[in-house]
């Protein structure tokens, strides 16, 4: 694992701190790594979000839709 020194002001190293304490983090490590883990899932789906969005238009999925997928699952967990 590779180490990373940052700086902070004395009030946002307050607030680690006190996010630390009562949030049951073991080291201000740990919370850092809780957030960029949780922008990293941030950005992943903002980049799914926008795929999605500018992907072909399909036919709309309705009832039938998931009738059909349901009988298609059933059939191969009975093989």
């Amino acid at each position: 694992m590779s180490t990373m020194n940052i700086s902070l002001p004395d009030s946002l190293k307050s607030f680690v701190d006190q996010q630390v304490s009562g949030r049951g983090y073991g080291t201000s490590s740990e919370y850092v790594r809780e957030l960029i883990r949780r922008d990293q899932d941030r950005q992943n789906l903002r980049r799914l979000l926008l795929d999605g969005a500018s992907s072909e238009t399909t036919t709309p999925i309705d009832d039938g839709y998931f009738v059909s997928l349901r009988t298609r699952a059933q059939g191969h967990q009975k093989s």
